[in-house]
């Protein structure tokens, strides 16, 4: 066997017989396998200077980075220290291709990692970007188990833009109560929810109790009031504003250079808006897919989505600047989440002279909705999507009571994930594991009223899925409504798994079937993994259901995924290869070998 560098002098002399054919080997034989060893446990954290139980990763939240090179394996070897709890955790972003069983999801592609276990995730990074990764059991995403991946281009490739220097920003709402306090508040009759404290919802449903988000977070930092933490009765100690864990992330820059931003959000409920004082931004990137660039001075960012923009730092160069974050969609009652833009020499700590920005109005549903409309694909990297579909499945999304509990429903169906994994249960024929009935395509469009508070007295839990035809063309329509609170759409950030989509179109109000399809933008469309959905509007998505396996598709609010509000594709399942037995071990693959 040849070692690396004769291998590579092999590749060169093959190269000048055989110039298009060697030229694709000998980019193979550069890309990389990376390991990661990976030990996830509490630990005591003050990220907003609040002490509490914090899951890490090797001691940190945010986790590590995870930094490769397009082509590149990466290996995950993570040990679940948990020790009362299951684990699993998504690479958001990574189509999987290839390796449906590493794509993190309990229930649908993987029984979860018990306390004590060590899994192995393996998966390629098959293109450059900007992505994420975290806990997809329960809600351990809102108990710090997240962090971000950053894939470059290979070797001599270049961006179709340039910048001097590359920064990546994770962006997160806090609560001090924990993931299980929070989970069995959802669950419970009183319904507990852990949204924005806002009186007049508790008015609405007197039996309604809400967990207050304390904080927002700019790089796991942030800054809680520790006088409301007295007034509350917690014990002296447990809040320092001293501690240097919660000091201001900051940021600092040479005058004159231009920074990537590489901005991603893992709020588990809010939308935000991310601005830095005195800056203009210019949008390059979405979810790893060029943009036609067009400049901001404020970005509008969901849950799951990531973003790069670039920044000039031509400012004053005496002074620092904030970069503030703000929620908006719901009415805030969470601070301004703060970092510090710092302008080298200054010190990295040395506070901005001006009030931080308090953000656009938090209910400007038309500027939101604008600026998802501005997203084009760059002329150059443009993906032509099919011309028409296959097949189109309308989704109502709407809140539901179910037996008491609250609920979010599709088409009156909440998901409700099964005991063996989807991906056991298909390749291996378990018929009797989850519901084989298909699910709806739509709902009642002439009668229904998205505008109301409905009884939806039919709504009822499911595990059933969508079937895809392999390499078919799929419109998904996302369609709004009202909650169960009188004059209330909420903002649903959606995230397909195994997949980019084109993103079609936005419209207002209750999507017509039969013409507004006319007005979608076959052009030069985005194409993300996550897209909001706006407030009494619809959104209008397209993919190609050619990655053989079965893929999660729903909001990617914490709480509302929790609450029942996904869907399940699978494609082409007679494909997948042969299955590890590392992800079997529960429900009907439960006395199946597993190391």
């Amino acid at each position: 066997m040849t070692g690396p560098v004769e291998s590579k002098g092999y590749f060169v002399r093959l190269l000048a017989l055989f110039p298009l054919i060697c030229l694709i080997n000998f980019s193979s034989v550069e890309a990389r396998t990376l390991y990661h060893k990976w030990e996830v446990k509490y630990e005591y954290k003050s990220p907003d200077c609040y002490k509490k139980l914090v899951i890490t990763i090797n001691g940190g939240s945010p986790g590590p980075t995870i930094f490769a090179q397009q082509g590149d394996t990466v290996f995950v070897e993570l040990k679940n220290s948990l020790w009362t709890e299951n684990v699993a955790v998504h690479w958001h972003g990574i189509r999987q291709l290839g390796t449906p069983w590493s794509d993190g999801t309990e229930g649908v592609t993987q029984c979860p990692i018990l306390p004590g276990e060590t899994f192995i995730y393996k998966f390629v990074v098959d293109r450059a970007g900007t992505y994420l990764y975290h806990g997809h059991y329960g809600m351990q995403r809102a108990a710090g188990l997240y962090g971000s991946i950053i894939v470059s281009l290979p070797e001599g490739v270049s961006e179709p833009f340039s910048y001097d220097y590359d920064q990546n920003i994770i962006l997160n709402d806090w609560y001090h109560a924990s993931t299980n306090e929070q989970a069995a508040g959802l669950s419970a009759i009183p319904f507990v929810f852990v949204g924005e404290p806002q009186l007049i919802v508790i008015l609405w449903y007197p039996s309604l109790f809400i967990f207050a988000i304390q904080s927002l977070l700019i790089n796991g930092r942030g800054k809680y009031n520790c006088s409301l933490s007295t007034a509350s009765g917690s014990a002296a100690g447990v809040c320092n504003t001293t501690n240097p864990e919660c000091s201001p992330y900051s940021q600092t820059v040479v005058p004159g250079k231009t920074y990537r931003l590489r901005i991603g959000s893992l709020t588990s409920l809010s939308a935000l808006t991310f601005e830095i004082e005195g800056h203009d931004m210019t949008v390059v990137e979405a979810d790893g897919n060029y943009v036609e660039p067009f400049a901001i001075r404020n970005l509008y960012i969901y849950s799951g989505e990531t973003y790069s923009v670039l920044v000039k730092a031509d400012q004053d160069p005496s002074r620092n600047y904030w970069a503030t974050i703000n929620v908006v969609a719901r009415n805030p009652a969470t601070p301004t989440g703060l970092a510090i833009f710092n302008y080298y020499p200054n010190h990295p700590q040395k506070q901005p002279p001006a009030a931080p920005a308090t953000g656009p109005l938090w209910n400007d549903t038309a500027s939101r909705l604008a600026q998802s409309l501005a997203f084009k694909a760059r002329q150059g990297f443009i993906s032509t999507p099919p011309v028409t579909a296959d097949r189109v499945i309308v989704l109502l999304n709407t809140q539901n009571k179910i037996d008491g509990h609250f609920k979010w429903s599709l088409n009156n169906l909440s998901l409700k994930l099964p005991q063996t994994p989807y991906l056991v249960a298909l390749k291996e024929n378990l018929t009797d594991a989850f519901a084989q009935d298909p699910p709806p395509d739509g709902y009642d469009f002439a009668n229904y009223d998205i505008h109301s508070v409905a009884k939806n007295v039919n709504a009822t839990s499911s595990n059933r899925i969508y079937r895809l035809r392999f390499n078919s063309a799929v419109d998904v329509i996302l369609q709004n409504a009202n909650s169960m609170t009188v004059n209330n759409s909420e903002t649903h950030p959606w995230h397909l798994h195994g997949h980019d989509f084109w993103v079609l179109g936005y419209g207002t109000g209750k999507y017509n079937i039969s013409c507004d399809w006319r007005e979608y933008n076959l052009v030069n469309p985005i194409m993300k993994n996550t897209a909001p959905l706006h407030p009494y509007g619809w959104t209008a998505l397209r993919f190609r259901a050619d990655n053989p396996g079965v893929w999660a598709f729903h909001c990617h609010v914490e709480s509302h995924f929790y609450m029942g509000m996904g869907v399940v594709f699978e494609e082409g399942i007679e494909k997948v290869g042969e299955l590890p037995s590392s992800i079997r071990g529960c429900g009907e693959s439960e006395g199946h070998h597993r190391p």
